[in-house]
Order: structure tokens, then sequence, then C-alpha cells
């Protein structure tokens, strides 16, 4: 078999053969004989059945295993002829003509290959920036704050109507059609109005009550409520508001501050002002490198640097946006695609280029962490799903075995691996 080799450029080679019929034929005698060797069919001994009843029985399979063997044979030629190192093959060819014949079939593929990259000066496109400050105003309304979140709540001594944002403690009983239903009824319940905890309507006609007062308030559940025999339903609720609370005044001093900062002995209100102060400043750093400062350092990097990238895997970056966009899109724009194959096409070449970018991205920064030392483990992606499924309010053990299931693990390690590089490279803190 002559093989016709080209290299289009540093990661991709082109080759091009016929693989004739007599060659077909031949690996599909010799697949038959193998086969022939351990097949049961009934009226011949094991191992004895003919060549040609095997052909007969299995010819569409024996053909596609001839095709698949003559295509291995092709590559391997090829890949002598092109002097391709099998290490550096990425992914699977890319079939370009792959045509039947009287004589034969035509076949042209790509194959693509890691790409070289020489990853110099670097560090003359990371962005520069200005660490975020934080002011004393800030760092005292955070202390305000937490403050409020520890204090309890206690009754106001005013006698005043219900407001919104305040706390109440209230009884109250559901009915419809004057006949109580269950779970409408509850004492001494706490609830925070405008919270937005009960159906539309509930809270808005609390306001104005005073403790001790009663009331009977009409409301409508939802049409798609959860409950089916509530679902729609005009329903009565009668009230009685006990107290309205408020957070009481915690005095902030360093008792405050030994409290929040337990494992510190002789904590501080000025210990614990530079504690807020430090994780203010982290606050304001991440929300920079998420919003600027990551995009800028991808931005430059991938500016900086020019070498041929794999094909197939460009290809495959193409298939991953179409499928988010398609995702997105409503029921009659997705048939409008199914039907038109040009507009698909064009799709494709619009998200070209971010394609390219994405996967020069990607090439990039795995050369710069090897270059850099940056290393992630098995442990550390468990760990960071772990810690983000919980912060979630997701099952973190569900959510493991979700990325492991859909082969995802790959990706979140790839960009804890980009943050800890990009992080190093802008003298950004972990």
């Amino acid at each position: 078999m002559k093989v016709t080799t080209k290299r289009i450029d540093d990661a991709n080679v082109s080759m091009k053969t016929k693989i004739s019929k007599e060659i077909l034929e031949q690996e599909i005698d010799k697949l038959a004989k193998e086969a022939a060797k351990s097949m049961k069919v009934s009226g011949f001994r094991k191992g004895k059945v003919p060549a040609h009843v095997v052909k007969k029985m299995h010819g569409e399979k024996l053909e596609q295993d001839a095709q698949s063997e003559a295509v291995r044979a092709m590559l391997d030629e090829g890949s002598k002829s092109a002097k391709i190192d099998p290490k550096d093959v990425i992914g699977q060819p890319f079939f370009k003509k792959f045509e039947n014949s009287d004589e034969g079939i035509d076949v042209e593929l790509e194959v693509s290959l890691r790409p070289t990259i020489i990853i110099e000066g670097y560090q003359e496109v990371i962005p520069t920036f200005k660490k975020p400050s934080v002011s004393k105003k800030e760092i005292d309304e955070r202390l305000e704050g937490l403050a409020t979140a520890q204090a309890p709540l206690e009754a106001i001594k005013t006698k005043r109507g219900i407001k919104d944002g305040d706390s109440v403690i209230i009884d109250f009983e559901g009915k419809i059609e004057g006949v109580p239903f269950d779970g409408g009824k509850a004492e001494k319940f706490s609830l925070k109005i405008g919270s937005k905890q009960f159906i539309p309507g509930f809270e808005e006609q609390l306001i104005g009550m005073k403790a001790g007062e009663e009331k009977t308030i009409n409301v409508t559940f939802p049409k798609e409520y959860g409950a089916e025999n509530l679902a729609g339903k005009e329903t009565t609720f009668d009230v009685k508001l006990h107290e309205i609370q408020q957070k009481a005044q915690v005095a902030i001093d360093d008792d405050f501050a030994k409290k929040l900062l337990h494992d510190e002995k002789d904590a501080t209100v000025e210990t614990l002002k530079e504690k807020i102060k430090e994780q203010m400043e982290k606050e304001k750093l991440s929300k920079l490198y998420q919003e600027e400062l990551k995009s800028k350092t991808i931005e430059a990097l991938v500016g900086k640097f020019d070498f041929a990238l794999p094909n197939n895997i460009v290809e495959q970056e193409i298939d991953a946006k179409v499928n988010q966009k398609a995702s997105q899109m409503s029921k009659e724009e997705l048939e409008s695609y199914k039907k038109d194959v040009k507009k698909v096409e064009k799709l494709r070449e619009e998200l070209r280029q971010d394609a390219i970018d994405s996967v020069k991205a990607t090439f990039i920064v795995d050369e710069l962490a090897k270059k850099e030392g940056i290393k992630v483990n098995d442990q550390e992606v468990s760990q960071t799903i772990y810690y983000e499924a919980m912060m979630s309010g997701q099952d973190p053990q569900q959510t493991i075995e979700y990325y492991q299931k859909n082969n995802l693990l790959p990706a979140i390690k790839m960009g804890i691996i980009e943050d800890k590089l990009f992080a190093k490279l802008l003298g950004i803190d972990n």
C-alpha cells in the first residue's frame, strides 16, 4: 500500500492512499480463516468451517473489520513515512475522505500532533495591577454586620405595627371553605417579613398588625403549588401576633472579638479588625481576578505565542461550543438548525476563533504549568468539588460521583491548575 504524506504544519499531517479491492479481499480472507478456527456451525467440526461459509454468514462485519485493518496499516505506513513519533499523536485521526469505488477505497485523513511551544518571555505580558485596598469605613461596616448577625432577637418595647423586614412570632391556622387542612397550622412560629417564606400575599397582609392583635387574611395558593389539594385554592388564615422582634444590641468589645476568634486567647477588637481587613482584601482580590485579571492573562498569553494547533482538537472544541449554544436555544430555533446544514456550518465558523483561542490557551497553560512546577493531585480536585458543593448546598458525594460519571474531573483539574498558575504569575497569594 502506497501512502502519500504531507506536513500541513507542525501539528497536522495529511495522509492519502487508495485501498485496492485486492488488499481488502486478502484481508477479508485472512479474517475469515481466523474466525473459522473458533466458530461453531451446524454440519461442520469446530475449526473446520470453510472460509466461504464464514464470509456468507458474516460478510458485512468482515468487510468493516477489513477496512479498519487496512486503515490501521495505512496509519502505520504513513507514520513511518512522515517520521511521526506515536507519543506525539493526539486524539483520533480526522477523516477528510472515505469514498468507495469499483477499484477500492480512496482515503484521506489527518493525523494531529501535540504542538511544539517555545515558552519564552511570558513574564513580559502578564498584566500588572494595583492590589485592592479596604477603607476603615468598610471594615467598620463589616464589623457591625458581624455583630448584627451574632445578635439574638428580642421583643420590641414600643407599641408599633409590623414593618417590612421585621421578625415576628405568630400563631396561624389555614382553612379552605372553613375547613382546616393538614400542615396549615402552627403556634409560636418565627417569620421574617419579606423573606417570601409564605405564599404570595400572606406576609404583606401582616404589615401594620400590633402585638396581641388577631386577623384573618385571604390568599390564593399558586396554581403550580406542590400539594395538589391546595394548588390554586382560595384560603383564609387566622393569625395571632404574639410579638414583633428586632436584633438586640451587641457590644463590639474584646469579649466579642474573643468569641469570634476563639482560637486566639488574647484577641482584641483591633485583632478582629485586622482579620476582617485581610479577609476583605482577599475577597476584593479574588473578585478582581475572576472579573478582570484572569481573562486579561489568558488574552495576553494567547496573543504572545503563535504555534500550529491540532485540527481535530479544534473541531472537538467547536463541537462543544455548538452543543452549548444548542442547549440554550428554543425548540423552534433548534429545529431550524436541524433542517439547514448551511446554517449549522455558518454557526461553526462563527465559533471557530473562540474555539481556536480556547484550545491555544489550554496548551499554553499546560506548558507553563510544567515550566513553573504547578501540580494538582486527585485529592485536591476532590476537596475542591467537595467544598464548592457544600457552599452551594449540594450533596458533596453525589456531586463528585456526577463529575466522575460524566468525565468532568480532567476539566476541573485543569481549572485548578490554571488558577494556581495565574496566581503565581500575577503574584497573588493563594
